[in-house]
């Protein structure tokens, strides 16, 4: 072990010669957040490094999903049509303002504090945005926990893709980065997360019975509606501007100049890992999704952390991203392992058999 090491020294020689760029364009980061957090950071005492700083943050965002992973493991707490799981402590959204709120000041004050003890470095640039890859889970789960999976909510598969979808938006953020040198905040996370102490707020007030009715004209109830608006995000406020952005870089040749194939490395194993996800839900005969929706969230979420960290590491070194992620073969064993047991069986994961079909409809006759 002591001749392991996780990080090559071409990496290494990267990171000697990286400097942070980043451009902001997010009026309510520019206009709210920043000036809160320019006045935070001041009563930080100068002593209190930004990385305790980032690791707090991250901290209590955890603790949310512990403590509602306790009184709602699969998200039936919120449902009036499944009176036998009690609702989730009125106090617990209280928490999550909190928390969430707490959490992100000290996302946005902890490079202002390195800044302010000089202190900054790529340790705590990746260290920021590795945890920042695996929160994507928690703003997701929290908001269906508050809705629920029976009436005027969201079934558990829809709400994977809202969280494969915020995914994919952290991930071409970096990804453009890997291609331009610039990183370009989005301007949905400083929304998101305001939104989602708002959201708080008024469950700890109105409790979740609050969220049960539907939106006049667009006859859709608050769950769907969220859903609705994770999906304009996407489509609106991130992958235009990414897509705008990295074909300006190419234009003017201000970018890393790099050909199609090498400017895509960094999607392929993100893409395959949601590809063998979906697989397991859909292959697995125990309903896997259904029956532990939190534990495959939690899942997804680590594992899509450690393939994000890989590409942070190599946009920041200006070196090769990986074409795919090793940690992907367990995964992909699994989903093996489902196929092996449809041709064992002689079944077919995805369509009932015409034999099987035929004597289903004597049967019913």
């Amino acid at each position: 072990m002591a001749a392991f090491v996780y990080l090559s020294r071409e990496v290494l020689s990267g990171f000697d010669n990286y400097k942070y760029s980043a451009i902001d364009s997010s009026p309510v980061s520019n206009y709210i957040c920043h000036p809160f957090w320019n006045f935070c950071v001041k009563f930080v005492p100068l002593w209190i490094a930004p990385n305790v700083l980032t690791l707090t943050g991250f901290l209590l965002l955890l603790v949310n999903f512990i403590v509602m992973t306790y009184y709602d493991p699969h998200f039936y707490a919120g449902c009036r049509d499944h009176p036998e799981h009690p609702p989730i402590p009125n106090w617990v959204w209280l928490m999550g303002a909190i928390n969430t709120f707490l959490a992100h000041t000290l996302d946005g004050i902890d490079g202002k504090q390195a800044r302010r003890t000089k202190s900054s470095s790529p340790l705590g640039e990746l260290f920021d945005h590795g945890l920042d890859s695996w929160a994507t889970l928690f703003l997701p789960v929290a908001i269906f926990c508050i809705f629920g999976r029976g009436e005027h909510g969201v079934n558990v598969f829809r709400v994977f893709l809202c969280i494969m979808g915020i995914m994919v938006c952290f991930v071409v953020s970096h990804w453009e980065k890997y291609n331009t040198g610039v990183l370009f905040l989005p301007w949905s996370y400083d929304i998101g997360q305001l939104t989602m102490i708002l959201v708080y707020l008024a469950t700890y007030y109105g409790g979740h019975n609050l969220w049960k009715f539907q939106i006049p004209v667009l006859n859709v109830s608050p769950a769907e509606g969220f859903e609705l608006s994770l999906y304009v995000g996407f489509l609106f406020l991130t992958f235009p501007f990414t897509f705008y952005n990295i074909y300006r870089a190419y234009k003017d040749k201000t970018g890393k100049m790099l050909s199609i194939s090498e400017g895509m490395r960094p999607l392929v194993s993100t893409f395959i890992l949601f590809a063998l996800l979906g697989l397991w839900i859909h292959m697995s005969s125990c309903e896997i999704l259904d029956r532990q929706p939190r534990l495959f969230y939690w899942t997804t979420g680590t594992a899509f952390s450690h393939i994000a960290c890989y590409l942070i590491i190599a946009q920041m070194s200006s070196t090769r991203c990986e074409l795919v992620n090793t940690s992907l073969l367990p995964l992909f064993t699994i989903v093996l392992l489902v196929k092996e047991m449809c041709q064992h069986f002689k079944i077919q994961a995805f369509s009932l058999s015409k034999v099987n079909a035929k004597e289903i409809n004597q049967k019913t006759k």
